[in-house]
């Protein structure tokens, strides 16, 4: 629709009937703010047609927004020929575009990413020009102040909020990106996995390393043994955490999920989504398809997709498509460490949302996920700040790899996350559909940029600091890697995450024990240390347990010394029992379709197993060789659907 399609004496819808004219053009219908009667009034005067102006009125009035808010919202009506029409309104030379090599990169400059208002562009041979960003709700004021400071006209020009935004974001791109990677580092070193090694970390390492190498020379058997031991506990630990994650899904079996209250009536509260993507051009379609079907007022809406600027594909593919008004492309200037993380935080000081999510390139979320999302906000407490859904695979029939892959996230999403999330315990966020109250997550420094697993690490920070975690159950679908270079490309960069988080966390013990608490602090250690441990010394407990069982074998009956039977019962159970949990967790978690596409491959949890060793050691040596390169997990498009 444009401007002028209507003449200005033709009359206004009713609420009632919204396509219906009205026979005078000062006939409104009942019920409407003054406000929102008056946004009617002049957009009738600019030539809008009835129609539209009804449904956005009804829009504004349900949305607790404005009238123009809805239009532009809408799409039915150009940014750049309605702003141009008000500029003409009001005798302005109107600028559709504005050069960011003429704004000044000041102190406040990044407000105007969030309320783009005024702007002032500087000239080398002309005074400056002050540009306006004019709105309905002001232009009478601005129209009365120019009436009476006609010569202000010299120096004041109108624009979009879209181009006021693109001109600061490239105006201050290159102090945005340098504070995006040096702030937590700055703020809070504690905090940032900048340095791997901190303080004494690295002579205690080295004291460690050198008496298990001066034990295993001079005492090998007694080396041995008290590996196996630690070992064995670590790996029990972590057996039994999950253990009794599955007591907690069995229990809940067939329960419904339980449902937030509704939340208090009234306008929703703008809702920001965050996508980084990095050679991604292959799924931008479906991206901005599923998207577009999140349930939620476009008004209301703040989609910011963050791509590196010299991606020139990914970003050409998403220009290609027609994008709503809600969405903006943010480029990344090229800085190190180029990570996903610091992509998040570059766009973090732009969002606008009350409430923020994060959502990856391949991503389906459910069109209900924000409503949810809102809705557990609202009823938790402000001491909640971030909730986790549930990540579904939805490729499990396509491999081996990427059944076990599925099983292993039911498991976690929708088993270990819940129990965590119920016993109150730190959650090692996913790496997607984390959902933010914004204020908070700007406050304790967002995400770290050199940490591989920002997730967990943010996770766990949060929750030292007083924060908590919660989940919720409306999915977000997504695909898994098919082939073995992809996924242990992913998984070794998971690896070297986890590895950075805990010697982050693990900087200062004792203050970490005060700050989470001596459950939260022995369930971390379970968690991360154990994972860790157990991944990397797989191979050598099931070494141990061969080795053990040959001399069963050997001797008819037994083994000499009551605890080398007992350390071979334990690795019995440490083995053959993770093994079942984990089988058992996934498949307690899945629906009875995704149990068919896992099938009989649940069978090579051993081999699976393996291979997340494999990648625990790759990862330990490029903490030492690259510890903030990026292993990119390439994705395709896909059009298989969601499990029931």
């Amino acid at each position: 629709m444009r401007l002028g399609e209507y003449p200005d004496n033709s009359g206004m819808a009713t609420a009632n009937e919204p396509t219906a004219a009205s026979s005078t053009p000062a006939a409104v219908a009942a019920g409407f703010a003054p406000a929102l009667k008056e946004e009617g009034r002049l957009l009738l005067k600019m030539g809008i047609g009835k129609p539209l102006i009804a449904r956005a009125m009804l829009s504004a009035q349900s949305h607790g927004t404005t009238v123009e808010a809805e239009l532009l919202a809408s799409g039915d009506i150009d940014e750049t020929i309605y702003f141009e029409a008000l500029a003409e309104m009001l005798g302005l030379d109107f600028m559709p575009q504005i050069d960011p090599a003429r704004v000044q990169d000041i102190a406040g400059l990044d407000i105007q990413l969030l309320r783009p208002e005024t702007l002032r562009v500087h000239h080398p041979s002309r005074p400056p020009v002050t540009i306006i960003v004019p709105s309905l709700a002001r232009l009478s004021d601005v129209a009365s102040l120019l009436q009476r400071t006609p010569l202000l006209r010299q120096s004041l020009a109108a624009s979009t909020p879209s181009a006021v935004r693109r001109a600061v974001w490239q105006a201050g791109r290159l102090r945005r990106v340098s504070a995006t990677t040096q702030a937590l580092f700055e703020t809070t070193p504690l905090h940032s996995a900048r340095i791997t090694f901190w303080g004494k970390q690295g002579f205690y390492a080295g004291i460690l390393v050198s008496t298990l190498l001066a034990m295993a020379m001079g005492l090998p058997m007694i080396s041995l043994m008290l590996l196996h031991i630690v070992l064995t506990l670590f790996y029990l630990a972590n057996f039994l955490v999950r253990f009794y994650a599955l007591g907690c899904a069995f229990m809940q079996e067939g329960a419904p999920h339980p449902v937030a209250q509704a939340p208090p009536a009234g306008p929703l509260p703008v809702y920001s989504v965050l996508v980084a993507l990095y050679k991604e051009k292959s799924v931008a379609a479906q991206l901005v398809g599923a998207l577009d079907k999140l349930d939620w007022p476009r008004s209301r809406l703040d989609i910011k997709l963050v791509c590196e600027e010299d991606d020139l594909e990914t970003i050409a593919a998403l220009e290609a498509i027609r994008l709503a008004p809600e969405y903006e492309i943010v480029r990344v200037p090229v800085h190190l460490p180029r990570t996903k993380p610091k992509a998040l935080s570059y766009a973090l000081p732009g969002v606008r949302g009350d409430f923020v999510t994060v959502y990856d390139a391949e991503d389906r979320p459910h069109p209900g996920q924000l409503h949810e999302a809102y809705a557990a906000f609202c009823a938790a407490s402000r001491q909640v700040i971030c909730l986790q859904a549930p990540l579904i695979i939805t490729n499990a029939r396509q491999s081996w790899l990427s059944a076990l892959f599925a099983l292993e996230y039911a498991g976690l999403f929708r088993g270990l996350l819940p129990m965590l999330s119920l016993t109150g315990l730190p959650l090692p966020l996913g790496g997607t559909s984390n959902h933010f109250r914004t204020a908070e997550l700007k406050q304790i420094g967002g995400w770290d940029p050199y940490n591989m697993t920002e997730d967990a690490d943010l996770g766990l920070r949060l929750h030292r600091l007083g924060y908590r975690s919660q989940v919720i159950y409306k999915p977000t679908f997504e695909e898994a890697p098919i082939t073995f270079p992809v996924w242990l490309g992913q998984r070794t960069r998971w690896f070297k995450g986890w590895l950075q988080t805990w010697l982050v966390l693990m900087r200062r013990p004792a203050q970490l024990r005060r700050e989470m608490g001596w459950a939260a602090f022995i369930v971390f250690q379970v968690l991360i240390a154990g994972m860790l441990l157990s991944s990397l010394c797989h191979p050598v407990i099931l070494g141990f347990l061969v080795y053990l069982g040959w001399l069963m074998v050997q001797d008819g009956t037994h083994v000499d010394g009551w605890l080398t039977f007992w350390l071979f019962i334990c690795d019995v159970v440490n083995i053959f029992g993770s093994y079942a949990v984990f089988i058992a967790l996934g498949f307690n978690r899945m629906t009875k379709r995704e149990k068919r596409a896992v099938g009989w491959r649940w069978g090579f949890v051993p081999a699976y197993w393996l291979i997340m060793s494999l990648a625990a050691w790759r990862a330990l040596m490029e903490l030492r060789t690259s510890p903030f390169s990026w292993n990119k997990t390439p994705h395709a498009a896909v059009g298989a659907e969601e499990p029931a």
